[in-house]
Formats: C-alpha cells, structure tokens, sequence
C-alpha cells in the first residue's frame, strides 16, 4: 500500500493534466491540496478513491499478473495510473458536471486504446461502446477512432524490422506567433553550410547504424521548420544527399509547408528527387489572420504554390490548416475549408490550435476562439474532408489545446502518409537527424520505448554532432 501511494504521487503532472479538463487551475493542487488520494490493494485488486470535501468517487481494477518480473512491474503501475487518473476524473466530473470530449483521456495518442480493444478480439462496434463506457469518451469521438483504425489495419504492417527516417531542417523565413518547434528564421544563410555539414555527417554515420542494426527502411520524411526555406543549391544538395544515403524506402516526404519559399527550380528538384509527397500548409486562408500570426504571406500565395506545384507535376500534396486561430470564427474557418476543396489536395491534416509556453502568441495572450466555437470549427473540418472522399487516417492530441479537441489527418484511399502514423502510433523505430530532432527505439514485447534526443539549439548541434551520432549508437546498441 505504502508503495502504491508512493508511485501514485509520481504522477502528479498527469493528475493535473486531467483536473484541467474541467478548467480547475493548478494551484488547487499546492498545499494544502484540493483532493485527497486514498490508494491500497485488496484480493488482488487495486481500490482507489478521491475525495474532494464531502464528494467522493472511487473505483477498482484487476492487478495485473505476468510471469516475467519486468513486465510485472510495467503493467502494474500502468494499470494503477489508469484507475487513478480515472477516478480523479470522475470526481471532477461530479464536482463540475462538465463532460470532455475526449472523456478521462489525457494522452497524445487516444487511437492507442481503439487499436489495442481491436487486438483484444473486440469487434469494432464493442470497441466504440468499451471506450464510451469505460473512458466516458463521447460517441462521435469513440467512431472517429474506429474509423482512423479500420484504415491503419489496412496499411503496410509496421514493427520491429523496420525504421524511418526523419531530417530535420530548422530554418523558416519568419518565425510563426503559435511556433514552438526547433527552428530559427534563416536570415543573412551563415549558418546553412555549416548546418549541412553536420547533417551529413550525422546521416552517414545514422545509415550505417541502420545497417548493423539489421533494420530495414521504410519512410523518410523531411521537415523542419521549412526545408524550402533552404536557397536551391542547398535544398537541390540536402535531396541528392537524401536519396543516396537512404535508397529504397517505401515513401517520400517533403515538407513545403511556406509558398513563400517555393519556386519552379525547387519543385522541380523535389519531383527529380523522387519524393513521393510534399505539403504546402495554409494554415489559413485569411489573409488578416496571417498577418496576425505572422506567416509573412497572403492566401494568394498559397493558391499560386499549390498550382505552380501541380504545373510541375506532382501528384500528392497535403495541405495543414488550424482550427481556433486568435481572430477567427466559424465563418473564417469555413472559407478556408472551401478554399481548400477547391484546390483538391490528397491529404488534408486538420490541427487545432495548441499555445505552447515556447510560442510567441503564448507571451502575447492572443485572444483566441472559445472552446465550443473551436469544437464547431474541428467538425467543419472532418464534415469537409469527407465531401471530398478523404479518410481519417491519423489523430494525436497535444497538451493546451483549443476546446479540448485533437489534431487529424484525413486522405483519399492510398494516400495515407505511413510515417505520420508510425510516429503517432509509435510502432516504428525512428533515426532522426538534425537540432532536435528524437531518435525513438521501441521494444513491441515491453511495451516500452527509448528515446535519444538532439540538441535543439542549431550552434550547438553544429558543434556536437559526433554526440549526437554517439547517443543513437547507444540508443540501438544491443540490451
């Protein structure tokens, strides 16, 4: 019990993260603490309670039991992190009457429990009513998951012989008011030589590793920041490299997220290359909205690369947008939503917006569109991307993000991205490459994954690369 008690305290960031879906403030948790945690095992089973005042919830669970030891311990505290974190919520929930659309869920990857219901032999209409019933997720929610499943159980099985590839390119133009990622505006280019020296290096040496690791190469996806933001002869170089070092793999990706960094001369180049898809991400197309969050751009644009991009013969293009953007309403996000069934790309991937402590509109308390507008809004983008024949293919979620809701990517059939899905669902090894890019090991019997992060500072990456090739060659050493 006391050991119990003990783990469960380790996890004080997640309780929070679920206590915040009922917009109840951190502080609540400083002491003397809002809730009151009573944990102990009894007959083989967990048996948890929480107590806020005089209102209690309490629940209990099976505990886990494994003939390997290792395995013991993972499961048992998983399964004593679910029944907590779902017994705080449905205190929370009495307490506030609120009802999430994502329910008890607080985790990047909700498709994880659809997927792992389906292997468990439930049928796709028991694994809708499992996820509504035991995580209290909405209907609509639980059948967007079983959607997003019936399509990945379809696509080229992942696993333990295969890995992607990511390159990352931290360099962009301007820098956006949402942006938290690894990148800085490329300026007056000093730093693009340098930058792909060690790239290469890096490359070199993770092709290498890939060989003596017995693994075989699935997808390669480059992205950034914005690897067109590259002068040509850089990017024409970065793509040349591309396809010597990893030959062979199953799919291309670029991405060419700013028109304003495509031209003829790089379309091109990528079409020689032999890249299979690229992206070039509105984000959205009003233009008073990208000035406010500063792409540095006008929707004009958009619709110029995207053509210039067809001219050049190009077959796959994605397009991003962002749902609860600071100024918008439903009608903005609906004119974006005609804007780009009027283009017909292959793929759309419908974000909402997450403010992350790093991001510029996060300083500036960007007024933003409340959660039920942003709700409306992420239902206009499926609503959209169904009249166009495309299917949920991918979904994740991300901490402080607009009305609760998620990030997904819809496709027509055959054009599923499997490196989006292999990192969301992490079931694919990954040897990523570049500032801050995460090289991930995973180990399918555990259950568990290993990770082996680049610096993000570009200067500092310069100048370490032979560490970072060091701590991937550590990462897949041998256990």
């Amino acid at each position: 019990m006391t050991e119990l008690n003990s783990y469960l305290q380790t996890i004080r960031p997640e309780l929070m993260s679920t206590a915040r879906l009922f917009d109840i403030p951190d502080r609540d948790w400083e002491e003397p603490c809002r809730f009151s945690l009573c944990a102990r095992e009894e007959n083989g089973r967990y048996r948890i309670s929480w107590t806020d005042g005089g209102v209690m919830a309490e629940g209990e669970t099976e505990i886990p039991r494994e003939s390997d030891p290792r395995l013991q311990e993972l499961h048992r505290k998983r399964a004593a992190r679910r029944l907590c974190k779902q017994i705080l919520y449905d205190l929370c929930r009495k307490i506030t009457g609120l009802h999430p659309a994502w329910g008890s869920l607080t985790g990047v990857r909700p498709t994880h429990l659809m997927l792992e219901a389906l292997a468990g032999g439930m049928t796709p209409e028991a694994a809708v009513e499992h996820l509504v019933r035991d995580f209290d997720v909405t209907r609509e929610k639980a059948e967007l998951l079983s959607e997003i499943a019936a399509v990945q159980r379809k696509m080229p099985a992942p696993g333990d012989m295969w890995a992607d590839v990511y390159i990352g390119i931290p360099f962009c133009t301007t820098r956006c008011a949402y942006c938290s990622f690894s990148s800085g505006e490329i300026g007056d280019g000093t730093l693009v030589e340098p930058y792909m020296e060690a790239l290469e290096k890096e490359m070199r040496a993770g092709a290498e590793l890939l060989r003596d690791a017995g693994k075989t190469l699935r997808a390669v996806y480059v992205g950034g920041g914005t690897p067109t933001a590259l002068p040509q002869s850089a990017l024409e170089r970065l793509l040349g490299l591309m396809k010597e070092i990893f030959p062979g793999a199953a799919e291309y990706t670029v991405e060419a997220g700013r028109p304003d960094t495509l031209t003829a001369g790089k379309l091109h180049a990528i079409r020689l290359s032999g890249v299979h898809r690229i992206s070039i991400n509105p984000q959205t197309m009003n233009d008073r909205t990208l000035e406010v969050i500063g792409r540095g751009h006008t929707a004009q644009q958009i619709r110029d690369a995207y053509a210039m991009a067809r001219e050049e013969g190009i077959s796959h293009i994605n397009m991003d947008v962002i749902a609860g953007l600071p100024g918008e309403g439903l009608p903005e996000f609906m004119h974006t939503m005609e804007e780009a069934q009027r283009l017909h790309p292959e793929s759309l991937t419908v974000h909402t917006l997450a403010i992350k402590r790093s991001s510029r509109m996060k300083l500036e308390n960007a007024p933003l569109p409340d959660g039920g507008m942003t709700s409306d809004m992420v239902r206009t983008g499926r609503e959209t991307a169904r009249k166009m024949n495309m299917r949920p293919y991918y979904l994740y979620k991300q901490k402080y993000m607009a009305g609760n809701q998620e990030n997904t990517g819809y496709a027509l059939p055959g054009h599923e991205c499997l490196y989006n899905v292999d990192i969301m669902e992490e079931t694919s090894h990954i040897l990523a490459f570049g500032a801050g890019g995460i090289s991930k090991r995973i180990f399918p019997e555990e259950g568990h994954i290993e990770r082996a992060p680049n610096v993000y500072n570009i200067e500092q990456y310069i100048c370490r690369t032979g560490e970072m090739i060091a701590r991937k060659k550590a990462l897949f050493a041998e256990k």
